[in-house]
């Protein structure tokens, strides 16, 4: 059997990046983010994972609120991509998405090897990262757990760190060689991290992985019981049109929240580090930034309507607003027009902690921004108030919104660019700039946009209640969930 010819890539898309606020935010992560160049991290990662698994057989996993801007990203890839992205109900870290896409692959190749990998790492040097691949997938066709491992630069305290056995070399190929695992360290503390950097007897885990899926989900039987059962039972719903009972959300959200590292790789006899020597960076936070990113003479990273002087070794990241900046030293501003972030440098890391402030304090600017993609456009909030709340719709050319209805508003819409085809409940109507229209509460609705041009509406409603999770769908071209 050619085992390469049974390779599956698996690329986990359902993280929040919640250290890159407040850039990224809940429904709008780090891997949907033009951090470094015209594409996106995760079309960055399509890219490089296509140099050596065919389209038809490499999938996203994700969660229900970040499906649609997968889709709107990655539609240029595969038009039918809906089909090529494994949703979860929520996310609930790696563990738990990786057995889904296990269980789902094993289905209909019992023979499946699995490379996972993150939706929002960087990597330079394609090459090499094929060549490890490879060859970790004949080390995963002989039943082990392959993890590739990053030689250190710095003391990295951001990383966990692989520790292998290098007297159980397990095969070669060219300068790549397998080591069974040893021990997988958490996170150390800056001491630490120069002990185990000087001592060269270290790597970093990169989070990419190869394995059988049939080889993952034994030893997931053998330590998360529990866990595959629950996904066992979601993926039979499924597969049977059930879609995501609440019965299976209820399900799901009960489920750990578990990286695959501490559910299987640490304490599993099958794992496998492979050393590799390309540039990699999960860019975790924004100081880590400036090792992926170009800087200027200063060491600056600066992106946006920014004008400094005499700043060194700083993130500068803004928008369309005019930020000026003066005399900082290794400090990191990122601004967006809803929220700011300036902290030093050191202190990235803990923008974790805000995000968990913004959490308790349910701040929407924690989970979007003022403008929120969707497959036909995108919208931004202009204004809101008790009752009301003032927005601005774009609809790309040939796009439609679903069909639809609310039950606790009304909204009233006026033209502002180009035209608009319009359903109110049994009216066909065209509206062009200018002209408005109220849509009554509970009264079915779209917007189509069938011609050339871009179509711009302001919309403003009112009522008891304007969360996006108060629209009944009743008809969708983009395959998302309708209601009867």
């Amino acid at each position: 059997m050619n085992i390469h010819s049974h390779l599956y890539a698996i690329i986990l898309a359902g993280g929040s990046g919640t250290r890159f606020w407040p850039l990224s935010r809940e429904l709008y992560p780090k891997q949907l983010l033009h951090i470094l160049g015209d594409q996106t991290l995760i079309q960055q990662t399509l890219k490089r994972t296509l140099s050596c698994v065919p389209t038809s057989r490499t999938f996203i996993v994700t969660n229900r609120s970040q499906a649609d801007m997968l889709s709107l990203q990655l539609g240029e890839w595969k038009r039918d991509i809906r089909k090529h992205i494994i949703v979860e109900p929520e996310g609930r870290n790696t563990a738990p998405a990786i057995a889904m896409a296990a269980v789902k692959l094993v289905a209909q190749d019992p023979d499946a090897v699995m490379l996972v990998l993150p939706a929002d790492h960087v990597i330079k040097g394609t090459r090499k990262f094929t060549e490890a691949v490879k060859f970790g997938t004949t080390l995963a066709g002989d039943g082990h757990l392959v993890t590739l491992g990053i030689r250190p630069t710095v003391p990295e305290t951001g990383y966990g760190y692989i520790k292998p056995n290098m007297r159980q070399q397990l095969g070669t190929q060219g300068a790549l060689k397998g080591y069974r695992v040893r021990q997988f360290l958490e996170k150390p503390d800056r001491a630490k991290a120069k002990t185990m950097l000087r001592s060269g007897g270290y790597f970093w885990n990169s989070g990419i992985f190869l394995w059988k899926a049939s080889t993952i989900l034994d030893e997931l039987s053998l330590y998360q019981p529990g866990l595959l059962r629950v996904i066992r039972k979601l993926c039979r719903l499924q597969d049977d049109g059930a879609g995501f009972t609440d019965n299976a959300m209820r399900m799901y959200g009960r489920l750990s929240s578990m990286p695959i590292d501490t559910a299987v790789m640490e304490q599993t006899s099958k794992a496998v580090v492979v050393p590799v020597d390309f540039g990699w960076s999960d860019i975790g936070s924004w100081s880590a930034l400036g090792d992926v990113a170009s800087k200027t003479k200063a060491g600056n990273v600066i992106n946006g309507n920014i004008i400094d002087l005499g700043s060194e070794n700083s993130v500068l990241f803004g928008n369309h607003r005019l930020v000026a900046t003066i005399g900082l030293k290794d400090m990191v501003l990122v601004d967006t027009p809803d929220a700011t972030l300036v902290c030093p440098k050191s202190r990235a890391q803990d923008v974790k902690g805000i995000v968990d402030i913004l959490k308790k304090r349910k701040a929407p600017e924690r989970v979007e921004h003022q403008t929120v993609f969707r497959p036909w456009g995108s919208y931004t909030t202009l204004d809101d108030g008790a009752g009301y709340k003032v927005k601005r719709l774009t609809v790309r050319p040939g796009a439609k919104l679903s069909l639809q209805r609310h039950r606790r508003r009304r909204e009233h819409w006026v033209v502002v660019r180009g035209k608009a085809k319009v359903i109110r409940g049994d009216q066909r109507l065209e509206l062009t700039i200018g002209q408005s229209l109220d849509i009554p509460q509970a009264i079915n609705h779209r917007i189509e946009n069938p011609w050339s041009e871009t179509l711009e509406i302001i919309e403003v409603q009112h009522g008891s209640y304007l969360g996006e999770d108060d629209i009944v769908r009743l008809q969708d071209i983009y395959g998302r969930e309708v209601r009867s």
